[in-house]
Parts: C-alpha cells; structure tokens; sequence
C-alpha cells in the first residue's frame, strides 16, 4: 500500500469523522459510497476503507440493504457506560493492587510512555485507544477476577466512540496525562483507596466532558 494511498483514505477517515461527530451527518443518515467519493474527489477505494476504519470506531454501521449509516450517539447510554465502568474497574483495581508486582508496574510506566508519544502522530485515536485499555487492563491484571474483567472490556468495547471523542474534541488528551501518571503513583504507594478515589473521578470527569460535547452538539 501507498503512502499516497494510505494518506488519502486518513483524510477520508478524518473528513467523514469530524463530519459525524460535528453533526453535519445526522444519526441515521446513509453514507452512499459513490456519493462520498464524488463529494471528497477520490476513488471509491479509499471511502470503502475508511467507513471500515470508522465502523470500527463505532461511528458507523453496516446494515442488510440499507449499507453504511451514521450511528447514535446517546447520552444516556454515556452515562450508564461510564457508571458502570467507574464502579466495576474501581472494584479490579483495589482487588489487584495488593498483587501488584514490580514488573507488572515497571510494563505500566512503559505503556504510559507509549500513550504519550502516541498522541498527536497521525491516526493517534486508533492507538491512543489500544494502549489506554492496555493501561488500565495492565493495573487490572492481578485482580483475579476475570468475569468482571470480561464484563470492563465488552464496557470499553461499548465505551470506545466516546473515549474517541473525549480525546479529539472534548480536551480528554490535556488530562489523561496527568491523570494517569496520578493513577500509577497511588498504584506504586500500594494505596488502594487513593487510587480507587483517581480512577473514579478519571471515568467520571470524561463522562461529564463528553455529555458536555454531546448537548453542545445537539444545540448547534
């Protein structure tokens, strides 16, 4: 693949996306192939990618007969995510902590820097994203508990179009930083209930912040 190639299906990617997220595309609306790529000056090849790309974000689906459309974003559903995964990965922190080897926090402080050479490169979502659940997975891992991890990673799978936009437009990239360097100092000191306080208030200061981009949204 191209590097020419690749750069127009990002643009593609980036053009659809802001378009969504901004509410120039409505929920529902279809998103015709022919038309977006007419529309954008490109082929139709690089639309088919990146309706792919953002489907897997969970700003599109692909439905029988009626192809690609915008999909809902809903605030009520921010708002049980969010809840749910404050108390749940509340509960796998305090549990892992007292387990919580030195290796296993030396690989966090690596993923940590991973997350922060990772924002701002092109296509940082996709990454960011990856290595954000990493991050928390890793200072989850020694709960064993992993029902309760499988039910925190299907949330975050639910969770993942607004941990998204929270991070390109609702200002979640200036504060996880330091957020989660907070987060794995608690970790280190073995303080459970400092670290339980940060995590909570991290899950639910970005549920306030992407409701607040939501109803923006609508008023515009």
């Amino acid at each position: 693949m191209s590097i020419v190639y690749k750069t127009r299906t990002q643009l593609v990617v980036e053009t659809l996306r802001e378009k969504i997220l901004s509410g120039d595309i409505k929920a529902g609306q279809p998103l015709r192939q022919a038309a977006l790529a007419d529309e954008l000056n490109v082929s139709r090849i690089p639309v088919r990618e990146a309706l792919l790309q953002l489907e897997a974000e969970g700003l599109v689906s692909f439905e029988p007969h009626k192809g690609a459309t915008a999909t809902e974003l809903n605030i009520e559903q921010v708002d049980e995510l969010f809840e749910l995964r404050a108390m749940l990965e509340a509960d796998l922190l305090a549990a892992s902590i007292p387990n919580l080897t030195d290796e296993t926090l030396e690989l966090a402080s690596t993923i940590l820097s991973e997350l922060d050479s990772a924002l701002g490169k092109e296509n940082a979502a996709n990454t960011w994203s990856e290595l954000n659940s990493n991050y928390h997975n890793c200072l989850y891992s020694a709960a064993n508990k992993p029902q309760t991890q499988e039910i925190v990673n299907t949330l975050n799978k639910n969770a993942d179009r607004y941990i998204r936009m929270h991070l390109l437009w609702a200002g979640g990239m200036s504060k996880a930083e330091p957020q989660h360097n907070e987060l794995l100092a608690f970790c280190k000191k073995r303080d459970i209930e400092g670290a339980v306080d940060m995590l909570k208030r991290h899950i639910l200061e970005s549920r306030d912040e992407i409701k607040a981009f939501l109803l923006e949204r609508e008023g515009n």
